[in-house]
């Protein structure tokens, strides 16, 4: 069975996910989240979060997403040891320093490879099942038969997005914020530049004409009616974006999919 997994940037979100019918929230700690303008959660918070969905048989994942400088590691280790220490079920990580990290520290604890690995091909999770990942978060680039390809090469977990916004580059890798602004989203500050509206000049600095005034950003995405693929594919959970979402949007997006998602199930019987 598919796993549905919502956003929580905040606790108010978290109930709305939970409420929703989510199977598993994904959380964000005060630091090392690629989500740093998101309320997010203190350690107290964390674990009340994670006490409230244990209690609801609900799993609870924590982002630690960012790329991490050297002085950095120790006090992210601290913080996985908090939060191994509360009973989180998994972490998400991009930082392979980190991985090792948490391979000699916490061997036990289930660790997710980040979409900002932006893995896309069947040699690329072979690489990260090796060094103890247990779920791989694919680029969201990915065709739906490439998917299927990797899942039948391979017994590791995989997940993908199915709702929400799309980064305009290869899985968050896009270092025009960081260029601009000084905000780098693999430090989890983009401000988001490629949302801003544009105008399009030719090499003469004349305005051209096109369709639309947002160049450069996707439509999110919407795939509830392709659930019945991703789980032929062999799919393990379903994504929803969204940790800069009011819990309201939480609530409704993660209700149409629960809804899907059963629906489904009952057709195969």
């Amino acid at each position: 069975m598919m796993e549905l997994l919502a956003p929580a940037g905040s606790m108010e979100a978290l109930q709305a996910a939970v409420k929703g019918g989510a199977d598993a929230v994904y959380v964000g700690g005060t630091q090392f989240s690629a989500r740093q303008y998101a309320k997010n959660f203190d350690n107290r918070q964390l674990e009340e979060a994670t006490n409230f969905c244990h209690h609801l048989g609900v799993k609870i994942y924590a982002t630690v997403n960012t790329l991490l400088s050297n002085n950095e590691l120790k006090e992210a280790e601290n913080f996985i040891n908090q939060i191994y220490g509360m009973g989180v079920d998994g972490v998400i990580i991009q930082d392979l320093g980190l991985m090792r990290l948490i391979r000699q520290a916490f061997p036990d604890l289930k660790v997710h490879a980040s979409t900002q690995m932006t893995v896309h091909n069947t040699l690329g999770v072979k690489a990260l099942e090796k060094m103890g990942f247990k779920r791989v978060v694919l680029a969201r680039e990915l065709e739906i038969e490439e998917i299927a390809q990797i899942a039948a090469h391979t017994e590791i977990e995989l997940e993908v997005f199915v709702h929400g916004a799309l980064c305009i580059c290869y899985s968050g890798q896009c270092l025009m914020s960081s260029l601009i602004g000084g905000r780098s989203g693999n430090r989890g500050k983009c401000a988001q530049p490629c949302r801003l509206i544009y105008t399009l000049m030719d090499k003469d600095g004349k305005r051209m004409k096109i369709q639309g005034k947002y160049l450069l950003s996707a439509r999110d995405i919407c795939t509830l009616n392709y659930l019945a693929l991703f789980k032929k594919a062999g799919v393990t959970s379903l994504k929803i974006e969204g940790r800069m979402k009011k819990p309201e949007y939480v609530f409704h997006v993660t209700s149409a999919y629960r809804r899907a998602i059963d629906s489904l199930n009952e057709k195969a019987g």
